[in-house]
C-alpha cells in the first residue's frame, strides 16, 4: 500500500515501538494508520484496545474492522459485549478509563490503546475520561492517538510525556487530500466570494434554489448538516417533489432498503414506513431521534450511493466513514450546552471535511445558508479562515474517580492533580480551585460515610463501581431501598438515574409505586444537593426524572415497543438509547462487589426484559 507522506512517518514512529499523537484533517486517512497497528499487532500476537467517543461509531468500527480482520476484533460498550477474548477490542472511552481505574490487571495484553478522536479531551460533558485514560494508563501500553486539526498538539504530547516519561511523537497534516470550495447562499443566491455577499435584501433563501444549484454542478450526493432534529425531518419532506433517480437507482435503492428493514425487523415500524416514500426519490433524513436500526439503514443506504441527499444532525460527522461531495450547512449557529453560539472552526471543519470523497473527487464543495440580519459576514469569515481552537483540559473529576483513587493511595491521591492537563495548562489560582474542588468531594465523601478509618466503607465500595450516578445509589443501596425493589421498581430506577429530560419536556402520570420511588428519590436528593451546596461543589449531581417509568414499566411487562410510545412524548430512538443506558448502570450494581447475590439476581431478570428485541444492541450488531 502507498502511503501518503504524515501516515508513513507516523507507520515509521510506530514500527520504532513510539507511541504517536497525529493530527489531521477530517477525511486525511487517519484510519489507515490505526489499521496499521492493529494488523501489526495481530502479526505479533499483540493486544490492542481501539477507543471511541460514541457507540454508534464503535459499533461502525466493529463492523469494518470484523469484515477486515474477522475473529480477530471484539467489542465492549457497556450495553454490547461479543468477543470479549479477541486480541483487538473496541470499546467506548469510559469503558476503557473504568478498567485503568478499577481492573489494571485486565489490561496486561494489551500493548496499545488507539484513541480516536482524541481531541475530545475538551468536551466539557466527557472530556474528564480522556484525561483519567492518559492520566492512569498502564506503562506498558503505547499510544496512538488521532485527532482532528488542533494547534495546540505538540503541547498535548509534551503533556503526555510528562507523565509517562517516555517520549510521544506528533505528526501533523495540514493539507486535505481533497480540497473544498466554498459558497455562500444569501437572498437566495449562491456566491462563491464572501465579499460578494449583499449585507441587506429582500429575498428570503429557498431550498429548491439551492438544491438546483448543488444538482447542476453535479454536487451530489449531498450531507446537509441541520442543528434540529425537527429541522432535518421538514426539510427532507420539502423536497418530496424532487426525484434524484432514475429507474434502475430506484429500483435498487427500494429493494436494498426492503431487504434492511427486513434484517432490522423495521418492516412494519412507522418511522420507517414514513421514509419509504423519501427514499424511493433518493432522500433521507438522520438524527438521534430515530431508531438505532433505523439510522443503520439509513447508513447503509448512504455508503451504496444510492442516497443522494441527506438532512442530518452533527454526529453524522463524527468519525463516521461518509464522504460526499458536497456538504451544507443550514446555519452557522448551534446550542452549545447552555446557550446558542456560532460554530467553533473545528465544528465546522470536523463536518465540513465530510466533502470531497478520497480518490472519488477532486474537490469537495461547502455551501453555508446566510441570513445577514442574523449573522455578521465577519463572524462567518471567523468560523471559516481561523485556526481550529485549541483543545482545553475539562477535568472534573467524579466521585467514583476520587473513591478509586482513595482505597489505592489514601490522602496521598492529592499529589495526582498535579499530572493532569488542566495543571499543565493552568493558572496557579485555576490549579488551587480545582484542587480545593477534590478535596471538597473527598471530605462530602468522608461526612456522608462512603469513606473511614482511611478506608472504603460498603457504601464507598458500591458508589465506585457506579460513576456518573454514585451519591444517590450509594444512598439507595446504604438505605436498603435497593434490596427492597423488586424487578419492575429497579427497571423504573435506572430509566430514571439516566434520563435528561429536553427543555421543557412533559412527565405523563405515573404508577403509584414509582410515584412512592420518586419520592423516595427526590427526598434522599435533595439531602445530597445540601451536601453538595455546603461543601461549595459544583456542578450539581444530576437529579432523577421518572419521564419514562410509565414506558419503561409496559415495557417490562412485554408491551411492543410501537405501542409504548404513547406514554411519552421522548423520541423512540432517544427511548432505546434511554432503555440501553438502564441496562448499562444495571449491569454496574450488578458488578458491585458489595451487592447482595439476591440484588444481582433481580437485576439479572430485570436486564434480561428489558434487553429485548429493539433495545437488545447486540442483537442490531449479529444481524448486521
Amino acid at each position: 500500500m502507498i502511503y501518503d507522506r504524515f501516515q508513513q512517518e507516523a507507520i515509521d514512529y510506530i514500527n520504532q515501538d513510539c507511541s504517536v499523537i497525529v493530527s489531521a484533517p477530517t477525511g486525511a486517512g487517519k484510519t489507515a494508520i490505526a489499521e496499521h497497528v492493529i494488523s501489526t499487532a495481530i502479526d505479533k500476537n499483540i493486544g490492542v484496545i481501539y477507543t471511541a467517543p460514541i457507540k454508534a461509531l464503535s459499533n461502525q468500527k466493529f463492523r469494518d474492522f470484523q469484515a477486515q480482520f474477522q475473529d480477530n476484533i471484539g467489542i465492549l460498550t457497556g450495553d454490547v459485549s461479543l468477543n470479549p477474548s479477541a486480541p483487538v477490542m473496541i470499546m467506548t472511552t469510559e469503558i476503557f478509563r473504568n478498567k485503568v481505574l478499577d481492573e489494571p490487571e485486565s489490561l496486561k495484553r494489551y500493548s496499545w490503546v488507539i484513541f480516536d478522536e482524541i481531541h475530545y479531551i475538551d468536551n466539557p460533558e466527557r472530556g474528564t475520561v480522556w484525561e483519567e485514560s492518559l492520566i492512569f494508563l498502564p506503562a506498558h501500553m503505547n499510544i496512538l492517538g488521532l485527532s482532528a486539526t488542533i494547534p495546540n498538539i505538540k503541547q498535548l504530547a509534551a503533556w503526555i510525556e510528562s507523565i509517562h516519561k517516555k517520549p510521544i511523537k506528533t505528526v501533523i497534516e495540514d493539507k486535505r487530500p481533497v480540497p473544498l470550495h466554498f459558497f455562500y447562499n444569501a437572498h437566495n443566491e449562491i456566491v462563491d466570494n464572501l465579499n460578494r455577499v449583499k449585507k441587506y435584501g429582500a429575498y428570503p433563501n429557498k431550498l429548491n434554489t439551492l438544491i438546483n444549484y448543488v444538482r447542476q454542478k453535479e454536487g451530489l450526493p449531498c450531507i446537509y448538516f441541520v442543528f434540529g432534529r425537527r429541522r432535518a425531518e421538514d426539510l427532507a419532506f420539502d423536497l418530496y417533489s424532487y426525484n434524484f433517480l432514475n429507474g434502475k437507482e430506484k429500483a435498487q435503492i427500494t429493494g436494498l432498503f426492503n431487504d434492511l428493514c427486513e434484517r432490522f425487523n423495521l418492516v412494519h415500524e412507522e418511522s420507517a414506513q414514513r421514509l419509504y416514500p423519501l427514499i424511493q426519490r433518493g432522500i433521507a433524513y438522520h438524527h438521534a431521534g430515530m431508531l438505532p436500526t433505523l439510522k443503520e439503514v439509513i447508513e447503509r443506504l448512504f455508503t451504496s450511493r444510492l442516497l443522494k441527499v441527506i438532512f442530518t444532525t452533527e454526529t453524522f460527522a463524527l468519525g463516521i466513514n461518509m464522504p460526499s461531495r458536497s456538504v451544507i450547512f443550514d446555519e452557522l449557529r448551534k446550542f452549545y450546552g447552555r446557550y446558542v453560539r456560532i460554530l467553533k472552526t473545528r465544528d465546522f471543519y470536523q463536518m465540513a471535511g465530510r466533502a470531497g470523497r478520497r480518490g472519488i473527487d477532486k474537490e469537495g464543495f461547502v455551501y453555508c445558508r446566510i441570513n445577514p440580519a442574523r449573522i455578521n459576514i465577519e463572524e462567518v469569515k471567523r468560523v471559516i479562515w481561523s485556526q481550529p481552537e485549541e483543545v482545553k483540559s475539562q477535568l472534573n473529576a467524579s466521585y467514583a474517580t476520587i473513591l478509586n483513587l482513595y482505597e489505592k493511595h489514601q490522602d496521598e491521591l492529592y499529589k495526582i492533580y498535579p499530572l493532569s492537563l488542566h495543571y499543565y495548562q493552568s493558572k496557579k489560582y485555576q490549579q488551587k480551585d480545582a484542587l480545593t474542588m477534590i478535596e471538597s468531594k473527598v471530605r462530602l465523601l468522608k461526612e456522608t460515610g462512603h469513606i473511614a478509618d482511611n478506608d472504603l466503607t460498603a457504601k464507598g465500595k458500591f458508589a465506585k463501581s457506579v460513576y456518573g450516578y454514585e451519591l444517590i445509589l450509594a444512598e439507595l443501596y446504604a438505605n436498603n431501598i435497593l434490596e427492597q425493589l423488586d424487578e419492575f421498581r429497579l427497571g423504573v430506577l435506572a430509566a430514571a438515574i439516566v434520563f435528561e429530560p429536553r427543555k421543557n419536556q412533559s412527565m405523563v402520570s405515573i404508577s403509584k409505586s414509582s410515584r412512592h420511588l420518586r419520592n423516595a428519590c427526590e427526598d434522599i436528593y435533595g439531602g445530597i444537593k445540601k451536601w453538595e451546596i455546603k461543601f461549595r461543589i459544583h456542578p450539581f449531581s444530576k437529579p432523577p426524572y421518572f419521564h419514562l417509568s410509565s414506558c419503561m414499566e409496559a415495557w417490562l411487562r412485554g408491551t411492543e415497543f410501537s405501542k409504548i410510545l404513547r406514554f411519552t412524548d421522548t423520541d423512540e430512538g432517544e427511548i432505546v438509547r434511554y432503555f440501553r443506558m438502564s441496562v448499562q448502570i444495571l449491569r454496574e450494581i450488578m458488578d458491585s462487589p458489595v451487592s447482595s447475590h439476591l440484588l444481582k439476581e433481580k437485576i439479572r431478570e430485570t436486564i434480561r426484559v428489558i434487553n429485548r428485541d429493539i433495545v437488545d444492541a447486540e442483537k442490531q450488531l449479529r444481524e448486521g
